[in-house]
């Protein structure tokens, strides 16, 4: 006789259930556990930015100033004020000229790579030319060296073009980043090629298709090359401090450790509102960033 079916009993399917519950509830307990170490050092921030002089002395005097004892951490000032946010916002135009050398800055990469990256980017996903793949193993290389390495290369150039110590020492060479090419030129890529020839039967040139069919359907990708850049040259150091000696010209990101050792209290307020912008856009723009990583790193024809 054959062997007989074997059935799940019921004991063996509650056991089932209650393992897959223990697991997933052992899952969001280390993803909570891990958030919640992720954002400690911006509650610290917060926190911190409320104290008194004294209060953070003792708190962080240890690290900061050579206060003696050990730091300390407090979820919660115990006399919180708002003095330093008021120091900060009316009585520190140094702040805002380093506030609005980030503005000019960043705004100006990212508005050089939407001129430069994304027609690059069609380009390589629906052109074919002489060159196109050895091009585009160029910009693939480029993409992986880090900034170290092309810094005395870029100091050189920047240098014998009279544009060292000025904006546009840090803002030429991030027009042309490869990281936004690389990301836009999958989403291209993976547009469905049915409406493309379909615009071309309608008589439509390639300009046309470009500006009414690329960048509309490309827009995910496009927003998520902007969040992305703008967090990246908000936050630039090396480049800033590579290129700009005058500190009037100083972004936020050199600023901010001078008044760490100038003024404590002031310079934790000014972490958080040098965050509020980088938050604003992260999160009115996380969905669209999201689909656009997705949609770049989805199947798309390589470039041959």
């Amino acid at each position: 006789m054959g062997k007989g079916k074997a059935y799940n009993t019921p004991e063996k399917v509650g056991g089932k259930g209650i393992m897959k519950g223990l697991l997933k509830g052992l899952l969001r307990l280390f993803v909570a556990v891990m958030l919640v170490f992720m954002m400690l050092p911006l509650f610290m921030v917060i926190s911190d930015s409320l104290m008194g002089k004294q209060e953070l002395l003792e708190t962080c005097g240890a690290v900061f100033s050579d206060y003696g004892g050990e730091a300390r951490f407090r979820v919660f000032p115990m006399y919180p004020t708002l003095r330093a946010y008021v120091r900060l916002l009316l009585d520190s135009p140094e702040y805002f000229v380093a506030f609005w050398n980030s503005v000019f800055q960043t705004c100006g990469v990212v508005a050089g790579q939407l001129l430069v990256s994304v027609p690059a980017a069609w380009a390589f996903a629906r052109f074919r030319f002489p060159g196109r793949r050895l091009l585009w193993i160029l910009y693939l290389l480029l993409m992986l060296l880090p900034f170290q390495v092309t810094m005395v290369s870029g100091y050189l150039v920047l240098n014998t073009a009279g544009l060292m110590d000025t904006r546009a020492a840090v803002i030429l060479p991030g027009i042309f980043s490869t990281l936004p090419v690389f990301i836009l030129q999958k989403t291209f890529a993976g547009l469905p090629a049915e409406v493309v020839e379909a615009a071309k039967l309608d008589g439509a040139g390639n300009f046309r298709i470009f500006l009414h069919i690329g960048i509309p359907m490309g827009f995910t990708g496009i927003f998520s090359i902007v969040i992305l850049s703008f967090l990246e040259y908000w936050n630039a150091i090396e480049q800033p401090m590579t290129y700009l000696k005058t500190e009037a010209l100083w972004p936020l990101s050199l600023y901010l450790p001078r008044m760490v050792s100038e003024e404590i209290m002031t310079a934790f307020a000014a972490s958080v509102v040098t965050l509020l912008p980088a938050l604003f856009l992260f999160f009115s723009g996380q969905e669209n960033l999201e689909q656009g990583i997705m949609l770049s790193g989805m199947d798309a024809p390589d470039v041959k």
